[in-house]
């Protein structure tokens, strides 16, 4: 089903990718999309703050989010990133947003994910839907045959999500990010093609 939504999207000259679920959809954010993702990190910013470092004021911006997207496109043009907002299925409400990005090729065959949802739609299963759809996308379609994620060691919920979703827990990164003023231990996490 991935195949033919790429393959009509592609055909009409959209460089767009949706994948729908039960629960949600995954679209690739475009340009007309700026004001609502700015809504989303603007809303989510203390929520996020607590796995995530704090932005600068700007970037709560839609000139800023604009930005964001318009280098997402670019990247996706070269099958490098793919960045999607999460949608809820019965109001197209922007809910969350979840990237595959850092993609290498052989000999790594590799994909990062990482993923935020707005504070009002977590523990609805909304999030290790969009993280399936995300692999299933990133070994059908773009060929890859790993995907990794960093998850700080007191981010329960998340280690939740990529659990659920089939991911192993394969070691502990020390000290890897520097967020809001001190160094935070994340677990490495990877899903394989064949799992």
């Amino acid at each position: 089903m991935v195949l033919k939504i790429w393959n009509l999207l592609m055909k009409k000259g959209g460089n767009v990718v949706s994948i729908q679920g039960e629960k949600c959809y995954i679209r690739t954010f475009q340009e007309h999309d700026a004001q609502r993702l700015a809504d989303l990190v603007s809303r989510n910013k203390h929520f996020w703050s607590t796995y995530e470092p704090l932005q600068r004021p700007e970037y709560y911006t839609v000139t800023a989010q604009y930005k964001k997207i318009q280098e997402s496109l670019y990247l996706m043009d070269s099958k490098r990133e793919f960045t999607f907002g999460i949608f809820e299925k019965t109001t197209n409400n922007l809910i969350g947003h979840i990237a595959l990005y850092a993609i290498k090729r052989l000999p790594y065959s590799s994909g990062f994910v990482g993923y935020a949802m707005d504070e009002m739609y977590v523990g609805q299963g909304i999030v290790t839907e969009a993280v399936n759809m995300v692999a299933r996308f990133a070994y059908e379609q773009i060929g890859l045959h790993r995907v990794e994620a960093y998850v700080s060691t007191q981010n329960k919920a998340s280690m939740r999500v990529l659990e659920k979703s089939g991911f192993q827990r394969e070691g502990l990164l020390k000290e890897l990010l520097y967020i809001n003023g001190q160094w935070v231990d994340h677990y490495m996490y990877a899903r394989l093609e064949h799992t």
